[in-house]
């Protein structure tokens, strides 16, 4: 499984951006999808993932109530909508993918190369 995250930039604190990760997979209604983020220094961690029937959500502390992920099977994407933005959101942005709903929030097998977002004060 490739997957191809975009939608990444340079925006202000407060504002709002909108990121995409596209599957090669045809069966992607068939695996469970997470966002995942990486700030320089520190290790990745979790911020969201969803079940392939889009329930299932789950949001880590730093996120809830901001940020808000989704999928449309149909165009094998997920999305990760981030709203009131803060500088200590600035990382890489990682989309992820497992079939086996026990790895996806901690190590799931497949990755993409990641999209910057850096949040000015």
């Amino acid at each position: 499984v490739q997957l191809v995250e975009s939608g990444g930039g340079l925006v202000q604190a407060g504002d709002s951006l909108r990121l995409s990760c596209v599957a090669s997979t045809p069966i992607f209604s068939n695996y469970f999808m997470a966002w995942f983020r990486q700030a320089p220094g520190k290790e990745r961690e979790f911020v969201a993932r969803i079940a392939w029937n889009g329930d299932w959500l789950s949001y880590s502390d730093a996120v809830l109530g901001r940020f808000t992920i989704s999928r449309v099977n149909a165009k094998r994407t997920v999305y990760l909508q981030m709203n009131s933005l803060k500088p200590e959101d600035t990382a890489v942005y990682y989309c992820a993918a497992s079939a086996n709903f026990a790895t996806i929030d901690t190590r799931p097998p497949y990755w993409g190369q990641g999209t910057q977002v850096t949040v000015s004060s």
